[in-house]
């Protein structure tokens, strides 16, 4: 599977609890799986324009069966400018986004 997910959580003020659940999926799913590189979520605070910022999470594709679990939808691959890795190596980063360099 090629394709990427994502999920906003809502306003970041009130996705903690949400956001740690993610992870403990994700980290359950990531151990089972051997540790790929290529598995991993990634977040971004997002406002376009409003006054609170959402919170939307990025699950690589090799997440699948996270995003699938948590009824992410697809989506394209996000530019990496303002992700945050929230869960996964980070030998994610240059796996996914080679483009970012050593950065």
């Amino acid at each position: 599977m090629d394709s990427w997910f994502s999920m906003s959580l809502g306003d970041a003020m009130l996705v903690g609890a949400a956001l740690d659940r993610l992870e403990a999926l994700f980290l359950s799913e990531f151990e089972k799986s051997g540790a790929p590189e290529a598995m991993a979520l990634f977040v971004r605070h997002e406002s376009e324009g409003r006054l609170h910022c959402e919170v939307v999470v990025y699950f690589s594709p090799a997440a699948f069966s996270v995003a699938e679990a948590v009824g992410a939808a697809p989506c394209g691959k996000p530019v990496y400018q303002g992700l945050s890795l929230l869960a996964g190596s980070e030998g994610a980063w240059a796996v996914l986004f080679p483009e970012r360099g050593n950065k």
